[in-house]
């Protein structure tokens, strides 16, 4: 065991150096993304439309390709965060919120449902001087 590790050092170190970078980011990421979600959207029965719509349809070809992109990457080095050091769980949610997929809005509510979730999504917003998200009621026919 201690000889693999000897021998992958520059590999281990380079998983290291990505994990502190995926860590800080996320320390920055995730609450920067919290503050910019409109208080009503999860409320919402529908997504608004997408800010690439009026743009070029190659723009938005190139533009659905690189932000999938990037929610594989995460999704996946969010995998392997769960045995080697770093913001595993965390990491795979932003990288799930990247991907388009169906059912991901679906995804998102039932997680803004969660009261956990819920309350640390709105203390970042409170300490941000924003309005808190509203809640979703349970009885909600669309908040399935």
């Amino acid at each position: 065991m201690f000889d693999w590790l000897r021998s992958h050092e520059i590999l281990l170190g380079w998983l290291g150096a990505a994990s502190v970078v995926m860590f800080v980011g996320s320390l920055l990421l995730v609450p920067w993304l919290v503050i910019r979600i409109p208080p009503d959207y999860f409320v919402r029965r529908r997504r608004q439309l997408d800010r690439q719509a009026n743009r070029h349809p190659a723009v938005r070809v190139l533009w659905l390709i690189a932000k999938n992109l990037i929610g594989v990457v995460l999704l996946l080095a969010g995998v392997a965060m769960l045995v080697l050091p770093g913001q595993g769980i965390l990491t795979i949610l932003i990288g799930l919120m990247c991907l388009d997929f169906p059912g991901k809005f679906a995804l998102e509510r039932w997680l803004a449902r969660q009261p956990s979730v819920l309350a640390a999504m709105n203390w970042i917003r409170v300490h941000a001087g924003r309005e808190k998200l509203q809640e979703i009621s349970p009885k909600d026919p669309a908040g399935r």
